[in-house]
This record gives C-alpha cells, sequence and structure tokens, in this order.
C-alpha cells in the first residue's frame, strides 16, 4: 500500500541555516500530530508538503504525487486550515462555501455540501451570518468546513485550536476525530501536548531541523523511564521521591527506601505518597533538551 505521505531525505536550507536535515517520514492514515520547538522546522515540512516551499533536497511524495513535479495534482488533493482564516468576512459562512465549492468544481453540488458541513459543525444558523460576527470557536470551524468542502486525501491542521475556549476546542477535536474515522489522513501541528495526546495516532517529534523521536504517545512517554512514588508534604510539595518500575516488588522497594528516608527522621506528619507516571509534557521535555544543538545537527 502507497503511504498517503511519503519524506526522503528531505533537506531545506535558509541562507546559513539549515532548517531540515535530510528528513525520512512515512504516513499511511490516521493522525500524526507534528510537535517540537519553535524554530524545529514544523512550518518548513508542512509547506514543502503543501507545495508552498520547494526542498533543495531529497523528495516528498503525498498521495503518491511528487510534491515538485505534480505540485497541481498534490494541490487539487489535499486541504490547509492554518492559524488564521482566509474566509471573506462580509460573505455569510454559507455563502462563503458555496463560492468555494464551485471554485472547486463542485457547481451545482456545492449548496448541497455547504449546507451538509454547517448541518455537521452545527453552524447552520450562524451560516446566514456574515463571518466576520463570528466567535473565535465559530471561525476555526468555518474554517475546518472550508477545508473539506471539496474531498480531500489528507486535511494540514496547523495548531487548529490555537486560542479557543475549552468547548469550541472539544469540539474541534470531535470534528477531527470524525475526519479520520472517515479515512481522512491529518497532519497536525500544534504546541499543545494534551491535544497531540488526545488526537494522535501517532507523534513525531522535530527538534534543529531532525526528526528526534516517533511513536506513539505511550511509546515516547516510556522513553523517559518508569513510575516514580513521590512523597509529598501537608502543602503538597514533593519533599521525596524514588524510582520504580512498576511491578508490587519495585514499588514497596520504592515505599521503604522513602521511609527510612523521610517517614523515619520526623518527616512523615501530614504527608501524603503518590504514584506518578511519566507525562507527555515530561517526555517532550526530555526529549528536547537531552540532546545539545551541534550534536543533533551533525
Amino acid at each position: 500500500m502507497t503511504p498517503t505521505i511519503e519524506v526522503a531525505g528531505l533537506g531545506k536550507t535558509y541562507g546559513s541555516e539549515r532548517v531540515l536535515h535530510r528528513l525520512d517520514l512515512s504516513v499511511d492514515g490516521g493522525v500524526l500530530a507534528l510537535l517540537g520547538p519553535n524554530g524545529a522546522g514544523k512550518t518548513t515540512l508542512v509547506s514543502i508538503l503543501t507545495t508552498l516551499v520547494r526542498p533543495d533536497s531529497g523528495t516528498a511524495r503525498v498521495l503518491g504525487h511528487d510534491v515538485v513535479r505534480e505540485a497541481a495534482a498534490v494541490r487539487r488533493l489535499v486541504r490547509v486550515t492554518g492559524q488564521s482564516s482566509s474566509l471573506d468576512e462580509l460573505l455569510t459562512g454559507r455563502e462563503n462555501l458555496v463560492l468555494l465549492g464551485r471554485l472547486l468544481g463542485l457547481g451545482r453540488r456545492a449548496r448541497g455540501r455547504a449546507d451538509e458541513l454547517l448541518e455537521r459543525l452545527d453552524l447552520t444558523t450562524a451560516g446566514g451570518r456574515s463571518v466576520r460576527s463570528y466567535s473565535g470557536g465559530m471561525r476555526r470551524r468555518i474554517d475546518l468546513a472550508a477545508s473539506l468542502i471539496a474531498p480531500a486525501g489528507v486535511l494540514f491542521l496547523d495548531e487548529p485550536t490555537t486560542g479557543l475556549d475549552p468547548s469550541s476546542r472539544a469540539r474541534v477535536w470531535e470534528d477531527v476525530r470524525a475526519l479520520a474515522t472517515a479515512g481522512t489522513t491529518v497532519l497536525l501541528t500544534t504546541q499543545t501536548l494534551d491535544e497531540a495526546e488526545a488526537l494522535a495516532d501517532r507523534i513525531t517529534v522535530l527538534h534543529h531541523g531532525r526528526i528526534v523521536a516517533d511513536g506513539t504517545a505511550d511509546e515516547l512517554t516510556a522513553l523517559v523511564g518508569g513510575q516514580t512514588v513521590v512523597l509529598l508534604d501537608a502543602s503538597g510539595s514533593v519533599i521525596g521521591r524514588s524510582e520504580t518500575d512498576g511491578t508490587p516488588a519495585s514499588v514497596a522497594r520504592a515505599l521503604t527506601a522513602l521511609d527510612r528516608e523521610h517517614l523515619a527522621s520526623g518527616d512523615g506528619e501530614g504527608t501524603r505518597i503518590e504514584l506518578r507516571s511519566p507525562t507527555l509534557d515530561d517526555a517532550f521535555t526530555a526529549i528536547t533538551t537531552s540532546r545539545p544543538r551541534e550534536e543533533v545537527a551533525a
């Protein structure tokens, strides 16, 4: 089966700054979350995959089409939702969708498709109002509808829930999951780790232009070790910790160690014990700070 996204030896340099360094990546479907600190190369990679930027070396194919030699074919098959709206604020939400549908070749079907998406994203009533009157959450959802007005094999989402309230954010998450379940491959860039954990089937971490980690959320958190037994004082501050692999025997040894170190010395009054597992935030911090830039870019 041909991957929906396939990158081999991809490189990009701006002046003397190497932004991407021989990237290899293959995506077969589902939701891929692309994580990385600012300047890691996420935007450049997405720009190459969506034909906006030409790579200096290597190849990239989307749905079997080379992003350089077959750029027009790629643009017909993918959709992109950025951080800022590209819709006409003077038109209503429905008018924007119908216009885009006609531009993308839907003809008379554009009206029916627009109504279908407005209903699906709970925007039927708002669809009759001008976009400039929309709240932030409604704008993100109408942007998503615009990306889906015509069939798309791959949807690129650039930080889709930035600035949204929790309710609107949860609604966008539901929409993204539904798209992936229906067969659309989603590549999501985000700075929000809980968003990646909630949505992604797979997470790829970029650091200084290289892929430094790739796997499920559980696989990435496993990279930073096992569980930790922590001792908290009455105020909730950590006053002791002991590593454990999570087995009963290991937890018992950790408790004994903490007992010897703190409880027996009189530090036990008002304290409590917690068993903590590493989080994706712990993994991301460890992965992106474990090696200096010179080593990563070597």
